[in-house]
């Protein structure tokens, strides 16, 4: 009798495959984000670096005492019963002091303040080398009360080496809350008031050389309160802020200091008459 073969075994089940990874596509939309994002950060570094450099309140400061300033210098004399010649000339002398007044103090504040803050890094850069311990304890101090751990602190504050600028540079600002790069530009804080200011007092200088009388008068204080809004309003959404908060403070300001140099220059004009 023949044998009957063992039935063959069955296979073994292949395992199922793995379902495949799902990716996340790189759509456009995704795209457009990260180049936003990247455009928010530039925007808000260009702001923070023109805040601590000086420039933004060199350029506040200039344009509204260009504005403020010459409209009531105009004002006065017109309000004096001056002829018109005089009130150009009064407003072009005005300008051109103004202007560079502003220059040359806004350069010798920032660059007080720049000489002053070099001094404090190189009394850092001392206390690095003769008590280090003490910029250590100062420095982990710190970051303790921003929140780390205290081994985690005292980690980060040895993690540089004393005698680099970057030990230095990262003390003034944790320790002392300043970024010896950004402490001010002499130059630009001095361009940007003498500049600006030339911009703010020009406003209500230029239809004293269209017309005279009272229609200079009203077109005078009407660029000059249209110029402070445009101003007030730009400065409060940069500070996101109401716009039609910080444009009707500083329509308030002009128009009030208007309304009490003309009554002075009124009323001097008729005691010298």
């Amino acid at each position: 009798m023949t044998p009957i073969p063992d039935p063959a075994p069955d296979p073994a089940p292949h395992p199922a495959p793995h379902p495949a990874p799902r990716s996340v596509p790189y759509t456009t939309r995704s795209a457009s984000r990260a180049e936003d994002s990247g455009r928010d950060a530039q925007e808000l570094q260009a702001r923070v670096t023109a805040v601590t450099r000086g420039g933004a309140r060199a350029a506040v400061l200039g344009v509204n005492d260009g504005l403020v300033t010459n409209v009531c210098l105009i004002l006065a004399v017109a309000g004096a019963s001056s002829g018109v010649t005089e009130v150009r000339i009064a407003g072009l002398a005005s300008l051109i002091a103004g202007a560079f007044s502003m220059a040359a103090g806004e350069w010798i504040s920032v660059r007080s303040q720049v000489e002053l803050f070099d001094g404090i890094v190189g009394e850092l850069h001392r206390l690095a080398q003769r008590n280090p311990r003490l910029l250590l304890d100062e420095l982990t101090s710190k970051l303790e009360d921003s929140g780390l751990a205290t081994d985690t602190a005292q980690r980060v504050a040895t993690e540089l080496p004393l005698e680099g600028d970057r030990f230095v540079d990262f003390t003034a600002r944790t320790v002392f809350g300043f970024d010896p790069g950004e402490v001010g530009s002499p130059a630009v804080a001095a361009v940007s008031s003498f500049g600006l200011f030339t911009a703010g007092a020009i406003v209500p200088l230029v239809p004293w050389f269209i017309t005279s009388g009272t229609a200079a008068i009203i077109a005078s204080v009407t660029a000059t309160a249209l110029a402070s809004l445009v101003v007030g309003g730009w400065v409060s959404r940069s500070s996101n802020r109401p716009v039609t908060q910080g444009a009707s403070r500083q329509l308030a300001i002009v128009l009030v200091a208007s309304v009490v140099t003309y009554g002075i220059g009124s009323l001097f004009g008729t005691a010298i008459a």
